[in-house]
């Protein structure tokens, strides 16, 4: 009997190790509800060239007992020429079981959920690679055209490409969900060798899982911080740039509404319940090397030579000295007069 027991525990060990990753989590992780409903918002423009979307998704946490948001965000590709395929619930025998995503040349089955931003349920209408880098298609993506130009546009790939998806339904099969059953090119792409995410990916997950006001239970299925611009580093519930959540339901989806994205904002958006990140304290300035031109203080000036000409009092004048008293020099006595003497008379 013992026996019997480690031959069954062998074999399963062996069936796990031939699981691929991108189907491990999707074996292991099983809910008995499924998640809320895909929240609509408006995408954060691509910050930067040859960034690729992973949009926002329910994720679970077993220990919490609950599903929690993990916000769309913009991170690298493992490697130039890789596409990712997102993760999806699907249900199985009155099970929800959560397949995970995974990077490779093509796009693989992901439930026919319709994410947006590309990933319309079939495949991928976002853009392509392109000689080493990657072009973004404007009519369903938003990006900083001020800083990237590798950009076109094509609704029609779009239209061929999208599942009609009116209640954002987040789980393929089962009862209300989405009904999608694999092209012959999403099998193909199955099978083909996968790169599992990076762990900027796995940080992001953790950040969000840390992150109280994520989950259902707290928020209802409408979580805050439903997508940033980069992805969250664990210790931090705010990313760079949270985005608005979208008022018209499918329409924030659609191509009409990508033309016209706001740009971008520096976290000016705090996910409720969290703290902003405390700024840095200024280095003390060294008062007497750092102070700027404008302020030295000047030099003590020289009140004889540098003060100006209204403030300068002439110097006194020497009163004269009064000279001693002295005997007048006597006078030289006159000299008498040569008279001619007179003529004797004749």
């Amino acid at each position: 009997m013992r026996l019997l027991r480690s031959a069954r525990w062998l074999l399963l060990a062996l069936v796990i190790t031939l699981i691929p990753v991108s189907s491990q989590a999707g074996v292991f992780i099983s809910v008995n509800f499924g998640p809320p409903a895909l929240p609509v918002y408006v995408q954060p423009p691509c910050p930067e060239p040859d960034l690729m979307w992973i949009p926002g998704h329910w994720y679970y946490n077993q220990v919490a007992g609950d599903y929690f948001w993990v916000p769309g965000t913009w991170v690298a590709a493992p490697a130039p020429g890789l596409l990712w395929t997102p993760g999806y619930w699907g249900w199985s025998n009155g099970l929800y079981l959560w397949h995970e995503g995974y990077w490779g040349h093509h796009i693989g089955y992901y439930g026919g959920v319709n994410y947006g931003f590309g990933y319309g349920g079939i495949g991928f209408a976002g853009g392509e690679w392109r000689g080493g880098h990657f072009a973004y298609n404007t009519a369903v993506v938003h990006v900083n055209e001020t800083i990237i130009h590798t950009t076109y546009v094509d609704r029609t790939i779009v239209e061929r490409t999208t599942i009609v998806n009116p209640g954002h339904v987040a789980y393929a099969g089962g009862p209300g969900g989405v009904n999608h059953p694999p092209t012959a090119e999403e099998r193909v792409a199955e099978h083909e060798q996968h790169v599992a995410p990076t762990p900027v990916q796995q940080q992001h997950i953790e950040a969000a899982k840390a992150d109280k006001t994520a989950y259902g239970k707290a928020n209802g299925g409408h979580p805050q911080n439903v997508a940033v611009t980069k992805a969250m580093a664990p210790g931090s519930h705010l990313g760079a740039a949270a985005t608005p959540r979208g008022k018209s339901g499918q329409d924030d989806w659609s191509s009409k509404t990508k033309t016209a994205a706001p740009p971008a904002k520096t976290n000016t958006q705090q996910v409720e319940g969290s703290h902003p990140a405390p700024q840095p304290r200024p280095a003390p300035k060294n008062t007497m090397m750092m102070a700027p031109k404008s302020e030295p203080k000047p030099a003590p000036r020289n009140t004889m030579m540098m003060a100006p000409k209204s403030e300068m009092k002439p110097a006194p004048r020497p009163e004269p000295h009064p000279m001693p008293s002295a005997h007048p020099a006597p006078r030289p006595a006159p000299r008498p007069e040569n008279k001619p003497e007179p003529k004797p008379k004749k």
